[in-house]
């Protein structure tokens, strides 16, 4: 069950939107709640206000608390939605809201060309691009030699306490990273590793960039992180390099953003054409260029890292067991 974690940004976003409401009633508006970081989402939302002519309200997350938030809120909203769009930087999240009924079916006209295992058969959901998750390394601190290539390199014994970062398993991609390992290694011995990483001393730090800054700055030799996180560092100049793990086995797990249509939401023609714009292929392409996606479902089987098979409705199942074990493990 997830609890109702209403952060203060959340509690003003909700003032701000009844306020926008009060003020431009007769004016056709939209409103989308997303944990895609804002400097990668209002660009695209800009867009579609100048293009359509539809105002955007937008709801952004927290990174220590990305999609768990907003899942929250949505959840609270039941009775009463708020949002038109749930437009998230993960799945497995939406996955829960669309099994709990919050969820409304739409299948877009421009999703077509989206695989199937990247679409839900009935409409609840359509996968927009995907990041990765890498293992990033400080250059300074780890010789090329000692460059971990897999997971289970993160349980070297070379690697002291407080040496390996990993956000804060219970939210995001980290979460969502758990619950595939769960689902594809199976729930012991998924625990097992996490449990191997606790005793070595790994360090649970408030989300993906924060591993990257750690590991920038050589406060950490390495650690997990996404793929829009770890290009950043490297596109900034840091002693980093970017690993994507397992690929002489298992492959790396790709996680897509997904959109979906809130159920019952105020504005369904606006949601639906919302929806239309962000899995257009000019905005997954604009979304990989600046840097937040890695790459295309439309073209995920063209050149670049083996990709990991995932059942994604198993990692679901799998994601209340995942968050129970590590909450235990890490935060008690």
């Amino acid at each position: 069950m997830i609890k109702h974690y209403v952060p203060l940004l959340l509690i003003l976003s909700i003032l701000l939107l009844g306020l926008a409401a009060c003020t431009a009633k007769d004016e056709p508006a939209v409103v989308v709640y997303t944990s895609v970081d804002q400097p990668f989402a209002e660009p695209i939302l800009t867009a579609f206000e100048q293009k359509t002519g539809v105002r955007v309200l937008a709801v952004y997350d927290t990174e220590a608390a990305k999609t768990t938030g907003l899942v929250s809120r949505l959840s609270a909203e039941r009775d009463h939605p708020q949002a038109d769009v749930f437009w998230s930087s993960e799945i497995a999240q939406t996955l829960w809201l669309q099994d709990h009924g919050l969820l409304a079916v739409y299948q877009s006209p421009v999703a077509d060309d989206i695989p199937a295992g990247f679409r839900d058969p009935q409409g609840y959901w359509t996968g927009l691009g995907y990041r990765t998750r890498v293992i990033i390394v400080n250059t300074e601190r780890v010789a090329p030699e000692d460059y971990p290539q897999t997971l289970a390199d993160l349980l070297d014994p070379k690697w002291g306490p407080g040496e390996v970062g990993l956000a804060n398993p219970l939210f995001g991609t980290t979460a969502t990273h758990a619950a595939a390992l769960y689902a594809s290694w199976g729930a012991q011995p998924a625990l097992d590793y996490f449990q191997q990483l606790e005793a070595q001393g790994v360090r649970i730090v408030d989300g993906n960039s924060v591993v990257r800054d750690m590991v920038a700055s050589g406060d950490l030799k390495l650690g997990l992180t996404d793929t829009d996180d770890a290009d950043a560092a490297v596109q900034a100049g840091k002693p980093v390099i970017v690993i994507f793990p397992d690929q002489d086995g298992a492959g790396t797990l790709a996680i897509p953003n997904t959109v979906a249509l809130v159920a019952g939401g105020p504005n369904l023609a606006q949601g639906q054409a919302l929806i239309d714009y962000l899995l257009s292929a000019e905005v997954e392409t604009q979304l990989i260029r600046d840097g937040f996606l890695h790459g295309s479902l439309r073209d995920s089987a063209s050149a670049g890292p083996v990709l990991m098979a995932v059942d994604w409705r198993a990692v679901a199942e799998q994601m209340e067991a995942a968050k129970r074990d590590l909450q235990d493990l890490f935060l008690r």
